[in-house]
């Protein structure tokens, strides 16, 4: 989670994103919208693209990554991470930015295609203090 911190102070707006595979870092990314005039170039778009570009997309199966908006939880879904780590809920960060409000335990509820770990609320405040 502190790697995903460290992303996230890095992008356009404070999201990050780590993916790890079989307990090793397997990608990073964070969000770059603004940089790179691209609306879905969120840090979990971006960790899957990085992701992609060395490994097949196969290898995502059962991979790990933190908290998603409806559409990088759509991206994780067809994917088939395994587990999915957020800080931050949808809930505590639209006290601070816009929100789409549909968390990320939603989705899955509607793709019973797929099953996925979902833990939240790991060093939510520290994320929540990138947003000022």
């Amino acid at each position: 989670m502190r790697l995903r911190l460290a992303e996230a102070a890095k992008g356009d707006f404070s999201f990050g994103a780590v993916i790890a595979r079989e307990g090793k870092l397997a990608a990073t990314g964070r969000n770059s919208g603004i940089r790179t005039n691209d609306p879905t170039a969120h840090g979990k778009m971006v960790a899957i693209r990085n992701f992609c570009a060395s490994r097949l997309a196969a290898e995502l199966k059962g991979a790990t990554t933190g908290e998603p908006c409806s559409m990088c939880m759509g991206a994780i879904l067809w994917s088939g991470f395994g587990r999915l780590v957020y800080a931050a809920s949808i809930d505590e960060l639209s006290t601070r930015i816009g929100q789409i409000m549909t968390p990320s335990k939603s989705l899955p509820e509607a793709a019973p295609f797929e099953t996925i770990d979902i833990t939240g609320g790991v060093l939510a405040a520290e994320a929540l203090a990138l947003f000022k």
